[in-house]
C-alpha cells in the first residue's frame, strides 16, 4: 500500500469509515487518521478568515438543503433541487449581487438561458465568452494542424485567463463556469479573484455528461480497463 491517500479505493464500508464516525476504520494511509495536523491547520485557516468561514458554512448549509425527507431518517432522504437552483440559492446565502458567467462558445445557447435565469433571480450578470479578445492560436505556437479547423487563417483561441481578468475587473462576487474545456477551466480558476463554482463541464462526445463512461465501465466503456493510447 502506498503512503499517500487512496480514499477512492478504501476497503471499508462507508458506514464504518474513520471519516464518518468516531472510532471508525481506515487503512494505513487513511488521511483522517494520519493528517490530524493538517486538519488542525485547515481549521485554523477557516477560523482565521471570517469570509472563508462564512463561505464554508454556507456551503454546508446548501448541501443540507439539497435534500428532502430528512425528518424521516437518513435512509429516506432524497434530492430535491437541480444544481442551477443551488447556485442561485448559494449566491444569495453568501450575499452576492453580481455573478460572473464564464462560458464556452459551444454552449452559447445554454449560456443565454443561464444568464436569463440569474437575472430573473435578481443578480447582475457579467458573462464572458471563451473567445473574447480574438487572440489567434499561433500566439501559443500552434500549427494549423493543431487547430480545430486547420484551414482557418489564425483560428481564435479560448482565453480563460482573459475571461478571469475581465470578471476581476468587473468585481464579480462568484464566478460560474459553464462548459469550459479541460485545462481552460483550470486556468480560469487559477486567475480568478472571486471564488468559482462549476455549473457544467465540457464533454463534446457525451452531451456534457462525462460520467457516462464511469457508469458504463463494465459494458460499453470496458476499453477503459486498459491504458488509453
Amino acid at each position: 500500500m502506498t503512503s499517500h491517500p487512496t480514499c477512492a479505493r478504501c476497503p471499508f464500508d462507508w458506514a464504518e469509515r474513520a471519516c464518518r464516525k468516531a472510532g471508525g476504520k481506515g487503512p494505513k494511509n487513511c488521511p483522517t487518521l494520519l493528517s490530524k495536523d493538517l486538519a488542525a491547520e485547515a481549521g485554523a485557516l477557516l477560523e482565521g478568515d471570517p469570509d472563508l468561514w462564512a463561505f464554508a458554512r454556507a456551503s454546508c448549509i446548501q448541501e443540507s438543503e439539497g435534500y428532502g425527507n430528512k425528518e424521516q431518517g437518513y435512509a429516506r432522504v432524497r434530492p430535491i433541487k437541480p444544481r442551477i437552483v443551488e447556485v442561485v440559492e448559494f449566491a444569495r446565502k453568501i450575499g452576492v449581487d453580481r455573478l460572473g458567467l464564464a462560458f464556452c462558445v459551444g454552449l452559447r445557447k445554454e449560456a443565454a438561458v443561464v444568464h436569463e435565469i440569474f437575472e430573473t433571480n435578481g443578480f447582475e450578470v457579467v458573462s464572458v465568452i471563451c473567445k473574447a479578445g480574438r487572440v489567434p492560436k499561433d500566439t501559443l505556437g500552434l500549427a494549423p494542424d493543431q487547430q480545430v479547423d486547420p484551414a482557418c487563417d489564425r483560428e481564435t483561441m479560448c482565453h480563460p485567463v482573459l475571461q478571469a481578468l475581465v470578471l476581476n475587473r468587473h468585481r464579480t462576487g462568484l464566478n460560474v463556469l459553464l462548459g469550459l474545456c479541460v485545462g481552460h477551466d483550470s486556468l480560469l480558476i487559477r486567475h480568478s479573484d472571486a471564488m468559482c463554482t462549476v455549473l457544467a463541464v465540457k464533454d463534446r462526445l457525451l452531451g456534457h455528461n462525462p460520467l457516462v463512461p464511469v457508469y458504463e465501465y463494465d459494458s460499453y466503456y470496458r476499453y477503459l480497463k486498459h491504458p488509453i493510447g
